[in-house]
Parts: structure tokens; sequence; C-alpha cells
């Protein structure tokens, strides 16, 4: 998954790190339980005499194996299905555990196995020692896996006393450290996933500020320059319509030189306010171009409706004016408007060019007016 693929969503990023980390580290865990059953078979005292079990074990483990394999998190893109994936992993996960802890306590129940019985044993430590740094992130699920891979060998130890209590009180004291550990590892995980949304946030509001006009809050021309073409490249396939508005402020330099720049950086605040109780929809995209100019995408919206929109922001700014500081100034603005067309615009580029045509000529015919793209 490349960086731009990434979730941007808290929560939304805490499940996707989980899966992969569950994926990448999961991958090769369930063949050496096959392997390790296949060992503790053929190194029994009678492999011969133990085939049902010997071939039944191996068909199981192989069995979870590919289903682990197979069970693969590829198009996931909600929390809902993250949380599924994990869900259902984890149901394999101890699964697995589950068997592997019944094949353990055969492996010593059975005098068979007496010849392999610590093979068994020694893959039993190994697979919780596995779980304990690899499967941290679920410090729940993680206890009880490693329940089910300890305790029905330990029971069975139990049985077995007077042989097997010096195995059975070592194998606890090591649960009991591996409790400890899977505690320290779970809050490490934990804080370095803390860690990592941190980043995020701080990736993210520069993100933001990048695309942001600072004065008026907007986007800016570098994020009308990434969204445009991709509205565009939609507006294409899925045949929905796509408008856009570009605006100019008229005699904004008279604004400038009767209240100073600090009245003009006023003026663009106010206009910029203005853009947003007429341009309110969520799909709307206000952004301020560069200087007094100004536009506004509007995605599924003909040109019958944006011009509906633009001249009632047009007539609105005219009647109303703008308030600087507690008085009234009067100020007009040039529109121009058009809607993608496959027919006349070949690509984004030239949509923007007709558009912006529009515009101009709003301006060389007197200024306050709203003219459309030529089509």
């Amino acid at each position: 998954m490349t960086d731009a693929e990434v979730p941007r969503q808290p929560n939304t990023f805490a499940l996707w790190r989980e899966v992969d980390d569950t994926r990448i580290r999961t991958r090769l865990g369930s063949f050496f339980y096959v392997l390790a059953w296949l060992l503790t078979w053929v190194f029994s005292a009678a492999p011969g005499s133990l085939m049902v079990s010997g071939v039944l074990g191996s068909a199981v483990f192989a069995v979870l194996l590919a289903a682990r394999l197979l069970h693969r998190p590829d198009d996931l893109d909600s929390p809902e299905q993250l949380q599924r994936w994990l869900d259902r992993h984890w149901g394999l996960i101890l699964l697995t555990s589950l068997c592997w802890g019944q094949a353990h306590a055969l492996a010593l129940y059975n005098d068979n196995y007496n010849d392999s019985e610590m093979i068994a044993t020694l893959a039993t430590v190994a697979f919780s020692t596995a779980m304990t740094f690899n499967f941290a992130m679920r410090r729940g699920r993680a206890l009880l896996a490693l329940a089910l891979l300890y305790l029905p060998g330990l029971a069975v130890m139990a049985l077995n006393w007077q042989q097997q209590h010096a195995m059975l009180i070592t194998l606890t004291v090591y649960l009991s450290y591996l409790v400890l550990v899977l505690g320290r590892n779970h809050r490490e995980y934990r804080a370095t996933l803390d860690l990592e949304l941190k980043l995020l946030e701080q990736q993210s509001q520069l993100d933001l500020l990048s695309r942001t006009d600072s004065l008026t809050q907007l986007g800016n021309r570098y994020q009308f320059n990434n969204l445009f073409p991709s509205l565009v490249a939609n507006a294409v396939r899925q045949g929905e319509p796509l408008s856009l508005v570009l605006m100019d402020i008229d005699f904004f330099k008279k604004v400038n030189d009767e209240h100073g720049h600090a009245g003009g950086d006023a003026c663009l605040s106010a206009f910029a306010e203005r853009m947003r109780k007429v341009f309110r929809r969520d799909a709307d995209a206000l952004l301020r171009l560069g200087g007094e100019e100004f536009g506004v995408l509007l995605p599924g919206t003909s040109l019958a409706q944006a011009w509906e929109l633009a001249e009632h922001f047009r007539q609105e700014l005219e009647a109303e004016g703008l308030q600087l500081t507690g008085q009234r100034v009067e100020l007009t603005t040039s529109l121009g408007v058009g809607c993608f067309s496959s027919r006349q615009d070949g690509n984004a580029d030239a949509f923007f060019r007709r558009v912006d045509g529009a515009l101009y000529r709003a301006k060389r015919e007197g200024r306050n007016r709203l003219v459309a793209a030529e089509h």
C-alpha cells in the first residue's frame, strides 16, 4: 500500500495498521505448526501405529495454514471491513492455538509419543513466545491464545504429577513471565500507534495548511490544481455535470487605495464569507485562486443551477455590499460560469480556459455581470 492509500482518519488508520501488522506477522506462523506436528509424529516411538492421528493432525494444520494464507486483507476501505477482517483472522489464530494445545496434550498423554513429547513441548514454548511478541496488539485475544496453547498440556502434566511436576512448574513459571511480557508489549504497541497517529495528525495539518489560503481560509491555487483535474475525470467517468464559477472583485485596487491594505485584506475575508453563505453545499469547493480572483467548483451541478447560484451571489453583493470596519462598502464582482462538456473540452485546462474567457468578457463588457462560457 502506498502512502497515498494510507487512511487518514485516526480510527481507520489504527485498524489499518493492526490489519497490516497482523497480515505480516501471521504469514509464516501456521507453517511451523504443520512442521512441529510432523516432527512430533515422525519422531514418535511408532509412527506407523499412529497413522490416524498423524495424518489427521497434519491435515488440520495444513488446512489452517491455507486458510490463514488465503485470508488476505484486499480492498478493505471502511473501519467495519477492517474490523471484520481482524475478527475473522483472529478466529483462525485462536482455532490454530486450540488445535495445537490439544495436539500437545495428546503427545503428553499417549505413551506412543513419549519419544517426541519434548518436541511438542518445545514447540508450545516457541508458539507461545511468538504469540507474546507478535500479537500483543490485542492483549485479551493474545491471552486467550496463550491459554489455549498451554492449558491442555498443563492439565495432562498435572494428572501425571509425580513424573512431570518439574516440567509443569517450569512451564507455569514461563507462562507467568509471558503474561507479564505480553502486557509490556501491548503498552509499547499502543504507544507506537499513538505516536504514528500524532504524526499523521501533524501531516494532515501541514497538508491542510499547504492547501488553504491563510487569509480567507478557502482552498488555494495548489488545492485547485490538484482537485480540478480529478473532478473533471470523475465527471467524465460517471457522466455527471461539473460546473465552474470564476469571479473577480471589481476595482479592488480602489478598495486598497481608500482603506489601506488591512482594509483590502478585510474585504477579501468578507467576500469569502459571503461566498460560503451562497455556495454552502458540502460538495462545493470554494477557492481563492490569487489576488482578488476566486473560484467555485460545483460537482453534480448543471449550467442552469450554477448560473442561478452565481447570479444570486452577484445580485446580493451588489445590493448589500460588504461591511468593513463598521461601514458599508459598495462592491461588485464579474463572473464567468460554465459546465464541463466532453465535446468542447478535451481536458481540464480547456474547460478552465473556456470559463476564464467568459470571466474576461464580463470584465470587458462593463463588469458587475455574469457571462456564460461559450458552448
